[in-house]
């Protein structure tokens, strides 16, 4: 799917790590709630309250999900898994465009 339908948008950015992540929250009709955004070439640590999918829609990146030493590539048209009250550390190689599946 390339677009949400029917959504409300909160029209105030989310802004993390001095502007490398931004993104916008989008809630849909039923209630279900997404982030959708960006990361420019960074290493960060993202830490989740809820589980979290992690929709890959442009770009690469390595990802190190807690509890592991291994980093996993991706790329757009991929995704990945967090559990809730965890982290990972993502290095973004290029630009990655995403949405955020909260659990």
């Amino acid at each position: 799917m390339s677009q949400f339908e029917n959504v409300s948008v909160n029209k105030t950015a989310n802004v993390y790590f001095d502007g490398k992540c931004v993104s916008h929250t989008v809630t849909l009709a039923d209630g279900t709630r997404k982030s959708v955004g960006v990361i420019l070439p960074s290493t960060l640590t993202f830490n989740t309250g809820a589980p979290e999918i992690m929709e890959l829609l442009q770009g690469r990146c390595n990802v190190r999900l807690a509890g592991t030493e291994t980093w996993t590539a991706y790329a757009g048209g991929q995704s990945f898994e967090v559990g809730a009250n965890s982290s990972f550390d993502i290095e973004t190689l290029e630009d990655l465009h995403y949405v955020c599946h909260f659990g």
